[in-house]
């Protein structure tokens, strides 16, 4: 499904949302952050990133959400306040970042899936062809493994306050106003309930950018 181009507005360029920026509907915070930049500053440099395709999780009416069963140690985060990452390990192998949203003990987020590298490419790519193949710039983060790969995000970053304009993990909007043209379809990478795509139709792209990853539906519950 595409929706129809949406104009961004931005009041001051280059603004860091509050919190208060965070605490609405999921889906509303999912579409705003696409064209949105992310800067992870390390003490090997800054990487920062274009958003291109994120995933929204309702907390504990949506299956497929890690808060659907209840708080846990592994998702504390989620219920806490909103502008804050929620970092967890995939599988055992790599890491995935959200954003939390919604207003606290909702435990709503949004998935970072993809964006496209627009400063300290250098750094990221290293980093990606460090940590396996890297065959060009489109895939340094293409991807949400890719994504925390490239930006230096793992666990010791859960709880980051993006909203903090000297953090170490921070969210701007984007520098002067955009036109988007926004598709949405089925999540990647999920089964059962939160699967359907009449249903659950969350992941939202951005239409004609080579970083969105390729849609591969999974025959078991992987989130």
């Amino acid at each position: 499904m595409v929706s129809a181009a949406v104009p961004e507005e931005t009041p001051t360029p280059w603004q860091v949302p509050g919190r208060a920026w965070y605490v609405r509907d999921v889906h509303d915070v999912a579409r705003d952050l696409l064209g949105a930049y992310v800067t992870r500053r390390t003490a090997q440099g800054d990487v920062t990133l274009r958003l291109t395709e994120v995933e929204a999780y309702a907390g504990a009416v949506d299956p497929a959400s890690h808060a659907y069963r209840g708080r846990t140690e592994r998702n504390r985060s989620m219920f806490g306040e909103p502008g804050r990452l929620y970092v967890y390990r995939h599988l055992g192998l790599h890491h995935c970042v959200n954003v939390v949203c919604g207003p606290p003990g909702t435990a709503s987020a949004v998935l970072l899936r993809a964006g496209e590298v627009v400063d300290g490419v250098e750094l990221a790519r290293g980093r990606r062809t460090a940590s396996g193949r890297c065959d060009s710039d489109r895939q340094i983060a293409r991807g949400p493994a890719r994504l925390t790969v490239a930006l230096a995000i793992d666990r010791d970053d859960d709880g980051a306050d993006v909203t903090d304009v000297a953090g170490a993990v921070v969210v701007h909007l984007p520098v002067a106003p955009l036109l988007r043209t926004i598709a949405q379809g089925p999540r990647v990478g999920v089964s059962g309930p939160g699967a359907s795509a009449e249903e659950y139709p969350w992941r939202y792209w951005l239409v004609g950018e080579p970083t969105v990853s390729a849609y591969r539906p999974v025959a078991r519950r992987v989130r």
